[in-house]
């Protein structure tokens, strides 16, 4: 039976919590952003009608089409995207891949793939415009604080003859020995969210420093997204502010920026993309940095210019 058939998965849909909807009128930003900056986290959900979630999962999105995404786009002046598979689809990419094929923008995206992936397949998701794998392992943790990288460095050596990189969604400073962790990985490494630390304690923190280490090496990025899932305070997310100044400080040309739009499974007022990217005045205040982040450093991770 075909997936988008199967009344398991309806069922599934419905049992795990929804989440709030995306802010429908983005405002125009105070500050006005470079000639093609790029968006480089957002997600694509639905329609669940006929994308069903994967069963095992922890919220249930709103739709969130290509339309209203290219909309919010348009809004706060950003003309380039990197479209990410969110963990409700599991290794299922067709909507992924759909958005990227249907966009009239420049559009790259990170995959989410297991052991049993074929090299046709890896080829197909290349050809595509996909140029990373995303794992999130946010709650795969243990006392000792260590992580168990064999598995995922065993799928990343496939990876590398693409050179694709490794996303990461994880806590950071639940790791102070992140950089030797992660020393010998095969591929680029990018940690999504700032790296998940938690203020106001986290510039100080044995992972975060491990983090900045990391970023030394120069094959580790950072994205500046999501303040909202780290922050203890509403917008503007003022315990954030240290955290972002620092990353861009220590590795300008190693941070990248993104909405996170939807903004799904978040526990603070529902942002408006315009303030998300007005927080970029206070973050990054030389407008050359900003520029840096939001146009030259997609270039060289993604590879919208080659």
């Amino acid at each position: 039976m075909s997936p988008d058939l199967d009344p398991a998965l309806h069922e599934a849909h419905s049992a795990a919590p929804h989440c709030a909807a995306y802010n429908p009128d983005p405002r125009v930003p105070h500050i006005t952003l470079p000639p093609l900056s790029c968006d480089c986290h957002a997600h694509i959900c639905g329609p669940a009608a006929r994308y069903p979630y994967a069963r095992e999962r922890i919220y249930t999105p709103p739709d969130a089409l290509l339309p209203a995404y290219l909309n919010m786009l348009q809004a706060i002046g950003v003309q380039r995207a990197v479209l990410v598979q969110p963990s409700v689809y599991g290794t299922d990419n067709r909507v992924l891949l759909k958005a990227m094929n249907e966009s009239p923008l420049a559009v790259c995206g990170v995959a989410v793939i297991d052991h049993s992936v074929s090299d046709d397949e890896l080829e197909r998701l290349h050809q595509a415009g996909v140029r990373g794998a995303r794992f999130n392992l946010v709650d795969v943790r243990n006392p000792s604080g260590q992580l168990d990288l064999s598995p995922v460095r065993d799928l990343a050596e496939r990876l590398a003859r693409f050179a694709w990189h490794a996303e990461f969604l994880l806590h950071a400073d639940d790791y102070p020995d992140l950089d030797r962790l992660f020393a010998d990985f095969p591929l680029d490494i990018v940690f999504g969210h700032l790296g998940y630390v938690r203020p106001p304690l986290a510039v100080d923190n044995r992972g975060f420093q491990a983090l900045l280490k990391l970023l030394d090496s120069g094959r580790c990025w950072v994205k500046l997204t999501g303040p909202m899932r780290i922050s203890a305070d509403e917008m503007p997310y003022p315990d954030v502010i240290p955290l972002a100044r620092t990353l861009v400080d220590r590795a300008p040309e190693r941070v990248l920026w993104g909405s996170d739009w939807p903004h799904v499974i978040i526990n603070k007022a529902m942002p408006n993309d315009g303030d998300l990217v007005d927080l970029l005045a206070s973050w990054i205040p030389d407008t050359d940095r900003r520029r840096q982040v939001l146009v030259d450093n997609p270039d060289l991770l993604y590879g919208f210019s080659a």
